[in-house]
């Protein structure tokens, strides 16, 4: 059996062509959360803005905010942050900050459990992405989650 495309027919794209192929990202589950974005054709940029938190005396930016994804056609951006709950508490004194500063931004938080959550759904093995690999504490939840109820935003 052969399979022929035609004119006007769906062929799907070789992923290297694919937006999550041609950016160099900070972190390997970025590039995967922007495959599935890509896989579930929801147009994204990666780390577009940077906001401002603080300013020193002058006036200068001594310390910033740079959202992972923004969402245009949603209006969110998304920060994914994989790491051990006990290691993010700086990161979520930055995203308090940025919302007291600009509480009309839109930002999705991502934590590990729905980001391995997104992962289980899309049938990717998210040990491969966990500093922790199959004995985190989200590992075991996101198990138990394995029903395909949706719990986050994005990627149903």
């Amino acid at each position: 059996m052969s399979l022929s495309l035609h004119a006007g027919e769906f062929r799907p794209q070789h992923p290297a062509t694919l937006p999550a192929a041609q950016v160099r990202f900070a972190h390997p589950s970025e590039r995967v959360f922007a495959a599935l974005l890509d896989l579930h054709e929801i147009p994204w940029e990666y780390e577009p803005v940077e906001f401002t938190l603080f300013w020193d005396d002058q006036g200068t930016p001594v310390s910033g905010f740079r959202p992972d994804f923004w969402l245009p056609e949603q209006g969110w951006f998304i920060e994914l942050t994989i790491a051990e709950q006990r290691l993010v508490t700086r990161k979520n004194a930055k995203i308090r900050r940025l919302r007291e500063l600009h509480p009309t931004v839109r930002l999705l938080v991502v934590y590990q459990r729905e980001f391995v959550a997104v992962l289980l759904r899309n049938g990717i093995d998210p040990r491969r992405f966990l500093e922790t690999p199959g004995t985190s504490k989200a590992w075991s939840v996101a198990r138990a989650w394995g029903d395909g109820e949706r719990r986050t935003m994005v990627l149903s």
